[in-house]
C-alpha cells in the first residue's frame, strides 16, 4: 500500500475540534521492537490450513498444492513467525501422522474441533511453505495426551542434523536439512478446562519444567514458552503463572499470554477500549515474573510470548457455531469465519499499540489466526482472497514499527465506558526507525463520537515537513466490512497533516485507525 502526501500548509486552521498531545523524545525509550511481535498462528482447525492456505484444486495453486494468492498476501501482511499445529488441536495431536507419505497418512477425529484431519499437510509441507513466506517456525508439542518422549522425539526428528533414527526417517521423508525449530510451546492453555489433558498448576509446572530440561539435553539452542492463563478472566490466573514459574523459571524464556475481545451488547465504547485490558494484563504478568524472579534472587529474566491474541466472536461459536453431533466429523467446515468491521480493526490497531508500548518484556507475538479462521485474509475455495479491515493495521505496524519504540508522553481528552472506566479517547505509540531517520506513530481514536486532533510534538528532533505523510482506516459506518462481493469496501486513505514549527498535527475521526510517518532531519 502506498500513500500520496496531501500534507497542509502551515497557514490552514485546525478545525476546532479537542486536542490530544503526544511528546516524542528519542531519549526515552521502551526498548528494541523485536520483529517476532509481528508472528502470526496457523491451526488445524476450520479452513485455516484447507481451503486457506492449501487449496490443490484452486486455479493459483502450487505444484505443491499452496495458494499463490494467500502466498502474495501473506508476504505483503509481514508476518514474521508463525505458530503451528495449534492452539486447542495440539493436545490431541500425533506429529507422526503428518510425515511420510501422503498416501499412507491416517486420518483422524479431532476431538478439539469436532472435525477429522487428514494429515495430508504436516511438518514437512507446512515448513515448506513457511520457507517461502520468509517467517520462522514456532512449534508446539503436545502435553495434553503426550509427554517427554514424544516431544524429544519430534525435537530430534526436526533438529538433529543426521546420525540417529529419527533424522534419518525426516532425511529418508525428503528432508535431508534439519528444520532447526527454535521456538517450542510447551503445550497449549493447560489452565483450561475445554483441553485435552488439562491439568493444575502443580501438575503443568511439573510436567514442563521436566519436558524443557529433557529438550534442553536434546538441543540447548532452543527457547522455550511454558503456558500461562488463557485470559486474564480465569479463575486461576495469577497464581497459575506464579505456580508454573516456580517449577520452570530456571528452564524457560518466555511465559505465554492468550486474549481475545468482542463488542458485547451493543457496547462499542467498552469494545474500542480493549487495548487498556491488555496494558493491564501484560503489567500484571510482567509483576508476577518479576516476583518470582526476585523470590529465587535469579539474573535470568523470562519476557512474554503473547502468542495469541484477536478480535474473536467467541460467544457466537458458542452459540451457533459449535459442532457437537457424535456421528458430523466435517472436513475443514467453516468454523470461527468471523467477518471483520472497522471498528475491529481499530480494536486491533489499539492492541498492537499496547503490544508495541510494552515491547521491553513483549518480545513475541502471534496474531490468531492467518487465514480464514478469525484472520486477516480471507479465502473462497476456488475463488479469490482477500484482506479483511484487521489486514491494514498488522501490515503498518509489521512494515514500520522496525526499531525502538519510545515511552509515550500522551495527554488525551477522555470519555466514559461501561467496562474500563475513565479511558484517554486517544492511545498512540512512536517508533524511532532502525536507522534513526524517520519516527513512525501510531493512534487510535476510541471514542466512538468525537474526532480529535492528535498534535506529534517532536521537540528537539529536525523534522522533514515536506516529505512527511500520514493516512488512516476510517468509514462513516464503523461497522463497514470487507466482504467477497466487496473486497475493497474499506481500506487506507491518505490524510492530511499540518505543521506548525517541530509540531504535526493530524485529524483523528471517532473510530479510526491512524499512522504518520516523518522524516527526520540528520
Amino acid at each position: 500500500m502506498t500513500t500520496t502526501d496531501t500534507r497542509s500548509s502551515a497557514s490552514e486552521s485546525v478545525p476546532p475540534r479537542s486536542r490530544a498531545v503526544l511528546v516524542v523524545d528519542e531519549a526515552v525509550a521502551i526498548g528494541p521492537v523485536n520483529r517476532r511481535l509481528f508472528g502470526s498462528f496457523v491451526e488445524h482447525l476450520g479452513r485455516c490450513v484447507y481451503d486457506g492456505i492449501y487449496e490443490p484444486g484452486h486455479p493459483t495453486a502450487d505444484d505443491k498444492g499452496f495458494r499463490a494468492d494467500v502466498l502474495e498476501l501473506v508476504h505483503e501482511l509481514g508476518v514474521t513467525t508463525v505458530r503451528y499445529p495449534g492452539g486447542n488441536f495440539v493436545s490431541g495431536y500425533r506429529w507422526e501422522d503428518g510425515v511420510g507419505p501422503r498416501e499412507d497418512r491416517p486420518r483422524r477425529l479431532d476431538l478439539a474441533w469436532h472435525s477429522t484431519e487428514t494429515n495430508q499437510v504436516g511438518l514437512h509441507e507446512f515448513a515448506e511453505w513457511l520457507e517461502r513466506t520468509g517467517a520462522e517456525l514456532m512449534l508446539a508439542v503436545n502435553l495434553g495426551t503426550r509427554g517427554t518422549q514424544e516431544a524429544l522425539d519430534l525435537v530430534e526428528y526436526a533438529n538433529v542434523r543426521s546420525g540417529t533414527a529419527l533424522s534419518q526417517q525426516r532425511i529418508d521423508n525428503g528432508r535431508a536439512e534439519p528444520f532447526d525449530v527454535r521456538m517450542w510451546c510447551l503445550g497449549n492453555e493447560m489452565d483450561g478446562p475445554w483441553q485435552l489433558g488439562h491439568r493444575t498448576a502443580q501438575e503443568y509446572g511439573a510436567l514442563a519444567v521436566q519436558v524443557a530440561r529433557a529438550i534442553r539435553q536434546l538441543d540447548p539452542r532452543v527457547e522455550l514458552i511454558v503456558c500461562g492463563s488463557s485470559n486474564a478472566e480465569m479463575p486461576s490466573f495469577g497464581t497459575w503463572e506464579r505456580t508454573v514459574l516456580e517449577h520452570a523459571y530456571d528452564e524457560v524464556d518466555y511465559i505465554s499470554c492468550h486474549v481475545y475481545y468482542e463488542e458485547k451488547d451493543g457496547d462499542l465504547a467498552s469494545f474500542l477500549a480493549s487495548g487498556s485490558a491488555m496494558d493491564s494484563f501484560i503489567e500484571e504478568i510482567v509483576a508476577t515474573i518479576d516476583s518470582v524472579k526476585a523470590a529465587r534472587r535469579s539474573d535470568r529474566q523470562i519476557n512474554i510470548s503473547f502468542d495469541e491474541w484477536n478480535v474473536w466472536y467467541n460467544t457466537r461459536f458458542e452459540n451457533e457455531e459449535r459442532i457437537t453431533d457424535i456421528d458430523n466429523w466435517p472436513e475443514a467446515p467453516r468454523l470461527l469465519e468471523d467477518s471483520y468491521s472497522v471498528a475491529d480493526a481499530v480494536v486491533v490497531g489499539g492492541l498492537l499499540i499496547s503490544l508495541l508500548k510494552h515491547a521491553d518484556r513483549v518480545t513475541a507475538a502471534s496474531l490468531a489466526q492467518l487465514v480464514n479462521v478469525i484472520a486477516p485474509i480471507m479465502t473462497e475455495p476456488g475463488g479469490p482472497a482477500w484482506r479483511q479491515t484487521t489486514f491494514f493495521p498488522f501490515a503498518d505496524a509489521s512494515r514500520l514499527a522496525r526499531g525502538t519504540a519510545l515511552r509515550p508522553r500522551l495527554s488525551s481528552p477522555e470519555h466514559s465506558t461501561a467496562d474500563h472506566g475513565t479511558v484517554a479517547s486517544i492511545d498512540s505509540v512512536a517508533v524511532l526507525s532502525e536507522d534513526g531517520d524517520a519516527i513512525h506513530v501510531f493512534a487510535v481514536n476510541r471514542n466512538p463520537d468525537s474526532s480529535i486532533d492528535l498534535e506529534i510534538d517532536l521537540r528537539d528532533l529536525h523534522p522533514d515537513t515536506g516529505t512527511a505523510r500520514a493516512h488512516l482506516l476510517h468509514a462513516d459506518d464503523p461497522y463497514a466490512k470487507n466482504t467477497l462481493e466487496r473486497p475493497e469496501r474499506v481500506t487506507p486513505k491518505a490524510t492530511s497533516l499540518i505543521f506548525e514549527d517541530t509540531r504535526a498535527i493530524v485529524a483523528l475521526p471517532a473510530v479510526s485507525w491512524t499512522v504518520v510517518t516523518i522524516p527526520l532531519l540528520l
